[in-house]
């Protein structure tokens, strides 16, 4: 097993990985957002769209790979139930209902500005509208205890991390007294689980035990991301190869889950009536070819080994510092990354690593700053 202390920069340097997927994937927003748009008069560039599909492919494994690092970290949970969310869920929750509001209340503040409506489209590509009314706006800060709205369609992740957090005590105590061989069940169950999404719209839509009366079928208790939080344990605690072995196994992988993806979502795509859930299908986070580059982007990063007392290990620690207050702020400037990218005439297949950096720099700077002129006080707003 790695030492501790390389253990952090370790998963600090996946988590710089997630971080980089992540920026991409929401970069690639506007690109689509072009097409979904195209009706109102928005023109859409097919090269900027297929690099749109081949990077928003690519990058599935970022969601994934941040709930993996959960799993390295937090299990076995070593504090009781009490102090555990004590520690863990206020960090959470506070910076998520204050980053919530002020999302929401953004198209208001707009039209107190003076500013067209159609900049609440631009800001946020899948709003929902473009509505500056300031009911609109409230009604949306309502809903937050059990929704939440495109206009800030990351928060989706934070509902799901607090459920993940009052989970990790429980799950806990069974991974802590689970031999390798039960672990290997349950993560045996988990990958059959994750079938279920095209079983589910080409074979039959209810099955397992699910109909109309019952969402909880046989394989219910077995899904979700609480797998991957297993699955990062397990590889922390059991897998140790070396370079080739690596290699020989995490570049089919990688290759093979991008393949499966990227074509299966340009084939929905040319479908005429595709619904929402089949645009998403290939997508979607707990599927077998999204398991499949995750475990290849987890595995090759794990072998990379970083002095943890240089410089490179010092930026990466920096980078988890600030880095859920740049997940808070960082889709103010996805427009930014967009626009000038586009000012700057940059070839379609760089535009979204550009975007994605300039989205990291402006919101760490910020991040950073405000971490520095508030000092421990930021934990309410940043984390």
């Amino acid at each position: 097993m790695i030492q501790q202390k390389d253990r952090y920069v370790w998963c600090d340097a996946i988590r710089l990985l997630a971080f980089f997927m992540l920026l991409c994937c929401h970069a690639a927003d506007p690109f689509y957002a072009a097409a979904a748009y195209a009706s109102s008069g928005a023109s859409t560039d097919p090269e900027l769209v297929q690099w749109g599909t081949r990077w928003g492919s690519l990058v599935r494994p970022c969601v994934p790979l941040f709930v993996m690092l959960t799993g390295v970290l937090s299990l076995p949970v070593k504090s009781n139930m009490e102090s555990f969310y004590k520690k863990r869920i206020p960090r959470v929750l506070f910076p998520f209902l204050i980053w919530s509001v002020l999302y929401y209340l953004t198209p208001w503040f707009t039209g107190l500005l003076g500013l067209d409506s159609s900049v609440v489209i631009k800001l946020f590509s899948w709003a929902e509208s473009d509505s500056q009314a300031l009911s609109d706006g409230l009604a949306l800060v309502a809903r937050i205890p059990y929704a939440f709205s495109f206009i800030a369609c990351h928060m989706w992740y934070i509902y799901m991390l607090i459920g993940l957090y009052l989970y990790l005590p429980i799950f806990s105590a069974w991974v802590e007294r689970a031999t390798k061989k039960q672990k290997e069940i349950v993560l045996g169950l988990w990958v059959l689980s994750t079938f279920l999404p095209y079983f589910t719209e080409y074979v039959s839509k209810y099955a397992f035990g699910t109909c109309e009366w019952n969402s909880f079928g046989l394989f219910y208790y077995f899904a979700g991301f609480n797998g991957y939080m297993l699955l990062g344990h397990y590889i922390q605690h059991y897998i140790h190869w070396n370079w080739n072995k690596t290699l020989i196994i995490a570049l089919p992988l990688l290759i093979g889950g991008f393949l499966i993806t990227y074509s299966g979502y340009s084939y929905i795509m040319e479908l005429p009536d595709k619904t929402p859930e089949q645009v998403e299908l290939f997508w979607t986070y707990n599927s077998p070819n999204v398991v499949m580059m995750t475990i290849a982007s987890f595995l090759l990063v794990y072998r990379i080994r970083i002095n943890p007392n240089g410089r490179i290990a010092s930026s990466l620690a920096n980078l988890t510092t600030c880095g859920f207050g740049i997940y808070m702020i960082h889709y103010y400037f996805v427009c930014v990354g967009y626009d000038l990218g586009a000012w700057l005439h940059l070839p379609a297949p760089l535009r979204i690593p550009f975007s994605a950096l300039v989205i990291l720099a402006c919101s760490w700077t910020i991040v950073y700053l405000a971490k520095k002129a508030l000092g421990k006080r930021s934990v309410y707003l940043l984390g």
